[in-house]
């Protein structure tokens, strides 16, 4: 008989990087899958699986959704507040394309050492988190995001100023990567690595320690957890996951511009985590897939429209980008009101029906 419950009688039963077999398995059939579909394109054998547009969309999806990751880490899972997200995602793309030419270090490299850089810079931008919470925080990290912005517009030796940065593509031991399906497996490659590292630290002591700063602060303060140890250390963390994802966004485009990183890009970042799941890894990667192909979404609702009588009245050709615009933000808050836990909330509703069906509990 199959269990109706969730039993956990051990603490190594607590801690699993997998709630089951089942999700275990389910994973890696995914990854596997990631991994076989642009195996055609890439050994030339005369056919695509998907063109390199569905690659460009999955590449987005893997550097956006390491670094919402280090947000959720930092504000789903610490209980903290950013709105400077964006800065450090651009910090860790400058930063690799900065290393690269200043030291000829190669590409491969230069992106861990660039999410280091952004860690770093993100631990000093923490520290105000040692005494202040909520809007006060909130208003301190929204500092942090026109402090950064400014400095990349006139640090003319670090970025290039307003004209941006040409970044080098991706170089793997002298081996130079040009093609969407090529680069797919070195994303693919950082967003197993990096949300196997984010499941490992929330099993770990310091990552329960980050849930109990979040859930009640005063009583983790009573257990002996050093609370400014831990506030400034999630900043750090969220920080090297934007940088990380920074930088392969940087190598990918093969530009960047200081334009790039605005407040509203930091707003995206948030919506990603709201709309996956304040708390949940996999959410996070739920959330920036919707908010990457609700826009794509979009466009093709308005282009199967054009020219009809509704685009004649409302002008969606025209305004499609605004209507993009106004998606995201609908979205956001119908999450909010709706299914304010996100879709990971959501897909554990759907697993929970089919596996006690038709039990009501």
């Amino acid at each position: 008989m199959r269990p109706c419950g969730d039993f956990r009688t051990s603490y190594a039963a607590d801690t699993t990087i997998f709630e089951d077999r089942a999700s275990r398995n389910w994973v890696i059939f995914f990854v596997a899958l990631a991994v076989l579909i642009p195996l055609p394109t890439v050994l030339g054998l005369g056919f695509d699986v998907v063109d390199a547009y569905a690659m460009n969309l999955g590449i987005q999806i893997g550097y956006l959704a390491i670094a919402a990751l280090g947000l959720n880490i930092l504000v789903g899972f610490t209980g903290q507040i950013s709105i400077g997200h964006a800065v450090f995602f651009g910090f860790g793309a400058f930063s690799s394309v900065w290393i690269n030419k200043t030291t000829g270090i190669p590409v491969f490299f230069c992106i861990p050492l660039a999410g280091a850089m952004t860690a770093a810079v993100g631990l000093i931008f923490g520290v105000p988190a040692a005494r202040i919470k909520g809007l006060y925080l909130a208003i301190a990290t929204l500092a942090a995001q026109f402090i950064l912005e400014d400095f990349f517009a006139r640090a003319q030796w670090f970025t290039g100023g307003v004209a941006g940065s040409l970044a080098e593509p991706m170089s793997i031991f002298g081996y130079q990567i040009f093609s969407d399906h090529e680069y797919f497996y070195v994303v693919l490659a950082y967003v197993v690595v990096m949300f196997l590292l984010a499941t490992n630290l929330m099993r770990s002591r310091d990552g329960r320690a980050l849930v109990a700063v979040r859930d009640h602060y005063l009583s983790a303060e009573i257990m002996g957890i050093n609370l400014t140890k831990y506030r400034i250390l999630s900043f750090g963390i969220g920080s090297f996951y934007a940088g990380i994802g920074g930088a392969l966004y940087a190598h990918y485009l093969g530009f960047v511009s200081v334009e790039a990183f605005t407040i509203l890009f930091s707003i995206q970042f948030l919506g990603m985590i709201i709309i996956g799941g304040l708390g949940s890894i996999m959410g996070t990667l739920l959330g920036t897939a919707f908010m990457v192909l609700l826009p794509e979404v979009m466009s093709g609702i308005g282009r199967s429209l054009s020219g009809s009588a509704a685009d004649r009245v409302l002008g969606l050709g025209q305004n499609i980008n605004f209507l993009q615009e106004m998606a995201i933000g609908l979205a956001i808050i119908l999450f909010l009101i709706f299914e304010p836990d996100g879709l990971a909330h959501r897909w554990r509703q759907i697993k929970a029906y089919w596996k006690l069906y038709p039990f009501s509990y």
